[in-house]
């Protein structure tokens, strides 16, 4: 019998990690994305709870800890630069503000990636502009190369997929939650330490500034507001409302401004979770953040993607020629996983991002409060997503081949070049 073969779009978390297991279980993978190279970029992740479960069970825990940023915890900062209250990383698989495994996207994407069977074919540079389903096959149109036919089709891109319209149109609801955020990279300076920072003032604006593991500093700006249009505009107009938002929010802000206006890996994002009644159609499965995204408020992106992408994956291959089955199982198994995830803290995001000076005050005070050891549980527990929240099965009798990481090759088949459109 042929192998089965599947096309997934997107090559961030969630796509890479389903290519993984499909291919162990003997599937022909092939990842399409639209961005012409892998995207190393990104701001921090974290690998918690049943997401760092199946980590271990990829054999990549290791990779990711050596990996990682360094972040030794959360200092909350007033205006002055003052700590209002510290929460040290945690050693736990869940818990904390700071994660034990903290990692940049793009680091976490490349080990996915670089762990993957040499027969995971990447095309880089393209996007999906039509699919039509058969009884047997979906016949798949690309914007620059030849139609190609597979047994099903998982879209893996982000919040406002343009894959996923085609298929599914309007169906998925995108709730928006009322605040804007912006990331990028800024240049360390020496007084910058191993600890992420985070500043609130008023007008439900917020800063954060955290270690990264390439010697310079990522930064996030985030502000409340009604739907402006603002992730519609040119990076330059973007820039130009982030800086009118903040000319005088105080502490770092000048210096994070400035580093603003030189970088190039800036992406702003009006931060929303996408609630869709169906996560299939067919042949065509959506995953990840096109299909749940909780938000990064929530603190469950990274573990969601991990965690679907396995389970997908092996009810496909558990039932290679029942579709049907394959993603009535993958939505049961899910669903209460995705809902705990999407059940943001009472109040959020207007709760973390105070408008004003009284309402400044009374958060600071709480903060202080959770980082005293007599409240430090309840501290702990403010800033711990339900990460471990599901029972994983397990899918080892699926596996046909078995292989040796590929992570220290430089194998083009791995490691998508710079001037390479199509690597396979």
């Amino acid at each position: 019998m042929p192998n089965m073969r599947v096309l997934i779009s997107g090559a961030s978390i969630a796509g890479p990690a389903a290519a993984y297991w499909l291919a162990r279980y003997g599937w022909e993978v092939t990842i399409i994305e639209r961005a012409a190279q892998l995207r190393v970029g990104g701001h921090n992740i974290d690998v918690r709870g049943a997401g760092r479960e199946v980590a271990r069970r990829m054999g990549i825990e290791q990779t990711i800890r050596e990996a990682t940023t360094g972040e030794k915890g959360t200092r909350f900062i007033n205006s002055n630069g003052e700590t209002v209250a510290e929460f040290p990383a945690s050693t736990s698989d869940t818990a904390g503000a700071t994660a034990e495994l903290e990692i940049l996207r793009g680091d976490l994407a490349r080990i996915i990636i670089d762990s993957n069977s040499t027969g995971v074919e990447y095309i880089f540079g393209d996007v999906i502009t039509g699919v039509t389903e058969s009884a047997d096959e979906i016949t798949v149109s690309f914007q620059h190369g030849p139609d190609r036919s597979f047994d099903a089709l998982v879209i893996a891109e982000g919040i406002n997929s343009r894959t996923r319209a085609l298929v599914y149109g309007d169906e998925p609801v995108i709730r928006h939650l009322g605040l804007y955020t912006t990331y990028f990279t800024i240049d360390r300076t020496p007084h910058d330490d191993d600890w992420a920072h985070w500043y609130n003032t008023t007008q439900g604006r917020a800063a954060l500034l955290r270690p990264d593991n390439k010697g310079t500093t990522r930064a996030a700006l985030s502000f409340l507001s009604g739907p402006e249009g603002y992730e519609d505009l040119p990076p330059k107009q973007q820039k130009t409302a982030i800086r009118n938002r903040f000319a005088d929010a105080g502490w770092e802000i000048p210096r994070i401004l400035e580093g603003l206006e030189s970088a190039e890996d800036m992406y702003l994002d009006y931060i929303g979770q996408v609630h869709a009644p169906s996560w299939s159609k067919g042949k065509v499965i959506l995953l990840g953040d096109a299909a749940y995204c909780a938000s990064p408020i929530s603190g469950m992106g990274t573990s969601l993607a991990l965690v679907g992408a396995y389970v997908l994956a092996g009810e496909l291959a558990s039932h290679p020629h029942d579709t049907d089955t394959a993603n009535q199982n993958y939505e049961r198994l899910m669903r209460p996983y995705v809902h705990q995830a999407q059940q943001l803290p009472p109040g959020a995001p207007r709760i973390a991002n105070p408008k004003t000076r009284p309402g400044l005050a009374v958060y600071n005070a709480a903060l202080k409060l959770g980082a005293t050891r007599a409240f430090s549980a309840l501290g702990e527990k403010i800033f711990t997503p339900p990460a471990d929240k599901i029972e994983l099965p397990h899918y080892t009798h699926l596996i046909k081949s078995t292989f040796v990481s590929n992570q220290n090759s430089d194998s083009p088949q791995q490691i998508p070049h710079d001037d390479e459109d199509h690597v396979s």
